[in-house]
């Protein structure tokens, strides 16, 4: 249990720094086809700062305390921060790279999930699965040319 409980909070952290650099991106994105990015990016961390709350909630049912501060995030998380302002297309493939990270920690914490018997969280994680396998498939398809 002691391995779930460490891989959620990795997992809590990544998503928790995934939403803010696509926020970051949301705010900060130019060019003529800015509100189509804008809108993008909107989406995309909308929809991960929404699961935040019960991704927090589920880790403290594990029983174990949720990381909470910057310290803690940039301690646990698997993304690098991003402090300068980036053309679109790096956006877009930043996000992309970092969503395939982020996919890749929530099949972890799957499986960790499903031995210790703690079903309702395997539910939940999969339910970010595929909702991260969305974003994904949007960011692939807004980098086309």
């Amino acid at each position: 249990m002691d391995e779930l409980q460490q891989a959620a909070k990795v997992a809590f952290a990544t998503q928790y720094s995934f939403y803010l650099k696509a926020h970051n991106f949301h705010w900060n994105v130019e060019g003529p086809d800015f509100k189509q990015y804008h809108d993008l990016f909107g989406v995309i961390y909308e929809e991960v700062y929404g699961s935040i709350d019960t991704f927090a909630e589920q880790i403290r049912a594990l029983g174990t305390y949720v990381p909470a501060s910057y310290t803690r995030f940039s301690m646990l998380t698997q993304i690098e921060d991003e402090t300068a302002i980036l053309p679109k297309s790096i956006m877009v493939q930043t996000l992309l790279e970092d969503n395939e990270k982020i996919i890749k920690i929530l099949k972890l914490v799957f499986q960790q999930s499903e031995a210790n018997q703690e079903f309702g969280f395997s539910d939940f994680i999969a339910g970010r699965i595929d909702a991260h396998r969305k974003h994904g498939w949007m960011l692939r398809a807004s980098s086309k040319e």
